[in-house]
This record gives structure tokens, C-alpha cells and sequence, in this order.
């Protein structure tokens, strides 16, 4: 049986945990053949100093229905990406999909410290990952993927660009950081549109990475737990959530109505009609603008 999905090419860069990880997977349960990029190896990690490597992520790639392919990429280094993506090319003669989830900048920041007090190598280093990564994959990977029209890409960021003009994100430079990230998903719609590709920013809600899980002292299994030391964590997702929005996005023959656009999961989910690992579709933003916001008790009814 034929995937939405299927003959497609995805290049999911920093796709090693988190989003990343489960965008590649969702791809792949849609038929998709993906390929996997991070620094971090069975053999080698990366700053992030974390035990999920990207093998893992091909692996279950190709578990979910697809074909996963791990390469090992520093998307700071342009050399590796031009390589890749001439891999890309030698290997599939094609790209349809092109995600750039790159980060890997969690231990670098400082958090609820005015610029004054903020390590400036630390910093600048943090917007080189979240923004130089993407636009170096962007300068080398679109050559490729407008061969064909109906090509997308996905930045994918945190918050939408509603929510990140009006919230300070606790950092000078990880607020900058996710501005750019949503200006990027703009600026490539436009340059992209004259192709018939398509750009978008995209940002899930509350996501429980595995990094996530660890902070809250949950699992999977038991992460409703983690409300008893933040009561609004009863609004987290999962990062299939975003995963499979991604594949929605990629599967629909009418995405360029979302070109330039800043999008959320939540959003997405009820338009598409996809739902989380739990049968729900949580709606992060709409929950912080009315209940956070306003003032309201936590909890989840109505929002999922």
C-alpha cells in the first residue's frame, strides 16, 4: 500500500532527539526516505553531551514504514553540508523535503541574566547554531529541492512570531535566536515562491524532549507527574505532534497557502486533523493567551 509520502526525499537536519528526532520519524511513517543529520554518533557526541545519536534515529525511521539514512554532519562547517547534499543528490536525484531543526545550544545559555551579564562567546556561539546552521543548509540544499516545484521547508523554531513578539524569551540571544528562526521560514517563502516551493516557520507547543522529560524526574509513561512542579505542564506534547504536522504539511498538494507563514502544531493539527501519540491535539498558544496569561487555574479541558 502506497504512503502519502512515498518516492518523496526529506533532509531532516538536527535530527538527533527532540522534534528533530520525531519529525524524521513521522516522514518516515508517511513513506518518506529520510535523511538523518546531527553530531551526535554511537561513536562520537556532540557539546550536548547526551546519549540519543542519530543511527538511532534512522533506525526507527525505517521501523515506522520509511528508509532512514544517518549522516554525521556539522552544519557549521560548509564543507560538510556541500557534501552531503552532493550525497543527496548521487543517491536519490532529488529533494522534496527539507527540515531544519538544527540547535544543540541548551548548555550555552543563561538564563534571566540581562545582555550585560551574559558570556558573549556563549552567546554568539548559540545564534551561530541556531541561525548560521540553517542558512548554511539552506544556501547548499536549495539548489536541489527547487529541481522540482512542491518542494518545502520547514524551520522549525520556538514560539510562533506572534508569541515571540510579545514574550521576552529570558535571554537576549535565545530570543534573537527564535526571531530569526521565524524571519527565515518568511524570507525563504519569498525566494522560494517563484520555484513553486514553499517556506514555512514552524514551532510545537510545550514539547517533552527527552531532555524535558529528564528535568520534570518523569517518563513518558508517568509525565502527567511533572504538574506537580509546574501545573501547566498538564498542556505538554509530545514531539510526534510536530513530527507529524511536519508530515501533514509535506503531504498536502495545497501547502503553499502556508508560504512565509509562521505556524504551531496545535494550529495545524486542527486543520489537518492528525492528533498526538495520545489521540489528543493540544493547543499550547491558545491555552498561554487564555489561561497563563489570563489568569485562569491550569489544566488541559478544552484545550486538547
Amino acid at each position: 500500500m502506497t504512503s502519502p509520502l512515498t518516492g518523496k526525499v526529506a533532509l531532516v537536519a538536527g535530527a538527533t532527539r527532540g522534534a528533530g528526532r520525531q519529525i524524521a520519524v513521522q516522514l518516515g511513517a508517511a513513506g518518506a526516505t529520510v535523511y538523518a543529520t546531527g553530531r551526535t554518533t554511537r561513536e562520537r557526541r556532540s557539546e550536548m553531551d547526551r546519549p540519543e545519536t542519530i543511527e538511532e534515529t534512522a533506525e526507527l525511521v525505517t521501523a515506522a514504514g520509511g528508509t532512514g539514512i544517518a549522516v554525521a554532519v556539522d552544519h557549521l562547517d560548509p564543507e560538510q553540508v556541500r557534501r552531503l547534499v552532493e550525497r543527496i543528490d548521487a543517491e536519490q536525484g532529488r529533494l522534496d523535503v527539507l527540515v531544519n531543526d538544527i540547535w544543540g545550544a541548551d548548555p550555552l545559555i543563561t538564563w534571566e541574566k540581562p545582555v550585560w551579564e551574559q558570556p558573549l562567546d556563549a552567546g554568539f556561539r548559540t545564534l551561530r547554531l541556531a541561525v548560521d546552521t540553517h542558512i548554511i543548509t539552506s544556501h547548499f540544499a536549495l539548489p536541489l529541492l527547487i529541481r522540482n516545484p512542491g518542494g518545502l521547508v520547514v524551520e522549525v523554531g520556538d514560539g510562533t512570531k506572534e508569541y515571540n513578539d510579545g514574550e521576552y524569551r529570558l535571554s537576549v540571544f535565545y530570543d534573537l535566536a527564535k526571531v530569526s528562526v521565524n524571519r527565515l521560514g518568511f524570507s525563504q517563502g519569498h525566494e522560494l515562491a517563484p520555484y513553486g516551493c514553499t517556506a514555512v516557520a514552524l514551532t510545537p507547543g510545550w514539547l517533552r524532549s527527552e531532555a524535558m522529560l529528564e528535568h520534570f524526574g518523569v517518563t513518558e509513561a508517568t509525565w502527567r507527574d511533572g504538574a506537580k512542579t509546574d501545573p501547566h505542564f498538564v498542556m505538554s506534547e509530545t514531539p510526534a505532534f510536530v513530527g507529524r504536522a511536519v508530515a501533514a504539511l509535506a503531504a498536502d498538494p495545497d501547502r503553499a497557502r502556508w508560504n512565509g507563514q509562521s505556524l504551531d502544531a496545535g494550529s495545524l493539527a486542527q486543520v489537518y486533523g492528525f492528533t498526538d501519540l495520545d489521540g489528543t491535539r493540544p493547543h499550547f498558544f491558545r491555552y498561554h493567551e487564555e489561561v497563563i496569561k489570563g489568569g485562569k487555574p491550569a489544566g488541559d479541558a478544552g484545550y486538547r
